[in-house]
């Protein structure tokens, strides 16, 4: 009886603290109905090293955040590792996040992996911000994965 009370109570656990996970990433993340990278394959970026739009009739959920996928074998290869394509900072713009620590939406076509993850950038209005970036990445790298953890935890 004790086991099966302890087995109770680590499920329960682990149900309660998914669900806060998913809530928090749902609130956090730059997403649209829940949707991250404004539909885009988060696969392609790494495979073809280019943005591609996904499909709403192929498509993962993952902690609570849905990504479109151009093929199902992108989408595949995403389910069994989720957190090796999720992009950096919940899609938010990786230099405003460590320039400011804030969240400021993407161009999806300007992209960078950076040290085998996907950060994505503000580009328009003649402010492409992967050129700052790239002036100080480590610096900025840094500092967004310091605001970045200051937000999610």
């Amino acid at each position: 009886m004790k086991k099966l009370s302890i087995i109770l109570f680590v499920t329960l656990v682990s149900v309660t603290t998914f669900a806060q996970t998913a809530t928090k990433r749902v609130k956090e993340f730059n997403l649209e109905s829940k949707v991250a990278i404004q539909g885009y394959d988060p696969l392609a970026y790494f495979t073809q090293k280019k943005a591609v739009k996904g499909k709403s009739t192929i498509a993962a959920s993952f902690e609570g955040v849905t990504y479109y996928f151009s093929t199902t074998a992108n989408k595949d290869a995403f389910v069994k590792n989720p957190v090796a394509y999720e992009p950096q900072y919940g899609g938010w713009c990786a230099y405003a996040m460590g320039a400011n620590g804030e969240k400021v939406e993407i161009n999806p076509e300007t992209f960078k992996i950076v040290d085998g993850k996907l950060n994505l950038y503000y580009n328009a209005f003649f402010n492409n911000t992967l050129k700052s970036w790239n002036k100080d990445e480590v610096n900025l790298k840094n500092k967004a994965d310091a605001n970045w953890k200051k937000i999610i935890n």
